[in-house]
């Protein structure tokens, strides 16, 4: 009873971090508004009567709702997306080292992204770098399930191999078209593999919505069936789950939630790493619990990430991705050295 209420309590807490993050987010830029008109704002949106004598300007309400909304509900999902496919990968593989980069997700992007740039179809229109780097995930983790399964199996440790596998080999792939590329489009490939929100706009926010929103909404849901497969390949037999058909749909669900938000924000680390683990130090390896409070501290940590890139330097902005590795980079140097004592 008290781990539930402590539960219950702990994702209440991140529910009001993320608000704080998301009127933080709203407020924070060069074009800096105050928190109460961001409040105001909102409360009138809504018709509430919250703050009504405080007077927002048409320029701060273009900005709120057509610059920085979209910005930080962007953050909102790919953050959120993230934690909860890192959580189910670590979950998969029984590692706490694994993350969502690791089944080629990242690197099918970069070669998605990279032959978009190329052949220069991002002049015609915004999504056409979201949706090659989308097309480029997804026939990167094909190609790993593919390599990997024997006699309708998935073997983790084969899994894992695969991914390595592939990764290098797009690496390359990504490299060689990089030689023949000019400086100017160089330039815009570098600028999305670093991963940032800016100019994120409404569009993005639709095009990442429905497989964002579907693929964390069936892993909360299957999270019973992770904690079988958590325990072990005898185990989970034992209980009657067919093991290769529910490893396979979370692969797939993490797959798919990690492309997405990887097309709309260019690739972020350590998200998918830091925050579950975080997570499951705080409230144990429940998945029925893990996801959930996952889904909201990715959004949290990533919006905070976002908003003080923008508050840290007066007059310029760090973007997320970089953000993001200045925070996971010493945190995953521990995780490692925990994981050598532990396994010495």
């Amino acid at each position: 009873m008290k781990r539930i209420y402590g539960t219950r309590l702990f994702l209440c807490a991140l529910v009001g971090a993320l608000l704080f993050a998301v009127v933080l987010s709203m407020s924070s830029g060069q074009y800096d508004i105050p928190m109460e008109a961001v409040i105001a704002s909102f409360a009138h949106a809504a018709g509430l009567p919250i703050l009504t004598d405080v007077v927002v300007t048409p320029e701060q309400e273009a900005v709120l709702w057509h610059i920085r909304l979209p910005r930080t509900l962007v953050g909102m999902m790919v953050g959120a997306g993230l934690g909860v496919s890192g959580a189910v990968l670590q979950g998969i593989f029984s590692n706490p080292l694994a993350d969502p980069g690791i089944i080629g997700v990242s690197s099918g992007a970069s070669v998605g992204a990279v032959l978009a740039i190329g052949i220069g179809v991002t002049a015609g229109s915004v999504l056409s770098l979201p949706a090659f780097a989308f097309a480029g995930s997804m026939l990167a983790v094909s190609l790993t399930v593919s390599l990997s399964m024997r006699h309708g199996r998935i073997p983790v440790m084969t899994l894992l191999l695969s991914g390595v596998v592939v990764g290098m080999f797009l690496a390359a792939c990504t490299a060689a078209i990089l030689t023949v590329m000019n400086e100017q489009k160089m330039q815009q490939y570098l600028f999305w593999t670093i991963g940032g929100l800016d100019y994120r706009r409404w569009d993005h926010v639709l095009l990442g919505i429905g497989p964002i929103g579907i693929g964390m909404s069936i892993m909360v849901l299957l999270a019973r069936h992770l904690n079988l497969l958590a325990f072990g390949e005898v185990e989970a037999r034992a209980a009657g789950m067919p093991v290769t058909a529910f490893r396979l749909l979370f692969l797939v669900l993490a797959s798919l939630t990690t492309a997405a938000g990887v097309c709309i924000s260019g690739n972020i680390g350590f998200v998918g790493l830091v925050v579950p683990h975080m997570v499951r130090l705080l409230i144990g390896p429940d998945h029925r619990r893990l996801l959930p409070a996952s889904l909201l501290a990715g959004a949290v940590f990533l919006v905070l990430c976002d908003s003080l890139g923008r508050i840290l330097l007066h007059g310029m902005e760090i973007r997320v991705g970089i953000m993001t590795a200045f925070i996971g980079t010493p945190y995953f140097l521990y995780l490692l050295r925990r994981h050598m004592k532990t396994a010495v």
